[in-house]
């Protein structure tokens, strides 16, 4: 029976054995990788040849993230939900609440800006980590901008919530396997400024469809955000509608996957 692995993720080595546990998913007749960075990754620590690495990045379905398909009613709704400050600029970032994930990083750049017409929004869920979610505040409140903070949790409607920033941010200070969060919001044709590392390198290109800076740097962070407030709402929307036009979709995932398949059980 032939045998087809998908390498999602980084997966951690942070204990004796835990390699080879992990090498199980570089085993496969093919290796399907979320992303090329993924895909080095399996070649370099598991010394698998490239001819049985197979590139399909992760997919987002454009009929659900579409931004002509979120109504006004859906963003108003969490709009006074999260109890955004009218006529702020937002400045968004989606993912669970953990350190790696750059939260902290986002908030000291928010604090550096010269603009005080910018409200955070973090946007996930503290799956019980609510010492860190308290500690956030705190530093938010301790850097002057408490009032311009909001931890909101998860959400339901993630279009809808993307639909009301002006720029989401990836910060995260790990690399990540693909960064499904990145491709969503630029499906939306939002503004994405992402961490320079991991997945997200090869879905945002700087400058076309989204900008990248360097892991963990708020200042840099801070200056990027300051220039993209300030771009007029052509180039916003040049860039915006560059973005979703250049995301990978869940047809294009599923058509490469079942390609591998039908390759696979014919033996090519």
């Amino acid at each position: 029976v032939p045998f087809v692995t998908t390498y999602h993720g980084t997966y951690s080595e942070n204990f004796p054995f835990k390699r080879l546990y992990n090498s199980v998913m570089a085993r496969g007749e093919v290796v399907i990788a979320a992303s090329q960075f993924i895909a080095d990754l399996v070649a370099e620590r598991h010394k698998v040849p490239a001819e049985r690495i197979r590139v399909i990045p992760r997919g987002v379905d454009p009929a659900i993230f579409d931004p002509t398909r979120v109504s006004v009613d859906r963003q108003i709704k969490l709009s006074k939900t999260w109890r955004l400050p009218d006529g702020a600029h937002v400045v968004m970032l989606p993912g669970r609440l953990t350190s790696w994930k750059g939260h902290s990083v986002l908030i000291h750049a928010v604090a550096r800006m010269a603009r005080k017409d910018v409200c955070c929004v973090l946007v996930g869920s503290d799956q019980g980590r609510r010492d860190y979610a308290r500690q956030l505040m705190e530093q938010a409140t301790t850097l002057g901008i408490g009032d311009r903070v909001r931890l909101v949790g998860h959400c339901d409607d993630m279009p809808a919530a993307l639909m009301l920033s002006h720029v989401v941010v990836h910060a995260s200070t790990q690399a990540e396997a693909f960064g499904r969060v990145v491709i969503e919001a630029q499906a939306m044709a939002r503004l994405v400024v992402a961490a320079d590392l991991g997945g997200p390198v090869e879905t945002v290109r700087h400058g076309e469809t989204g900008w990248r800076v360097p892991p963990g740097d708020p200042a840099a962070l801070a200056e990027m955000l300051e220039a993209v407030l300030a771009l007029d709402d052509a180039e916003r929307a040049r860039i915006g509608a560059a973005a979703r036009a250049s995301v990978p979709t869940v047809r294009e995932m599923q058509d490469a996957t079942l390609d591998v398949y039908e390759r696979v059980l014919g033996g090519g």
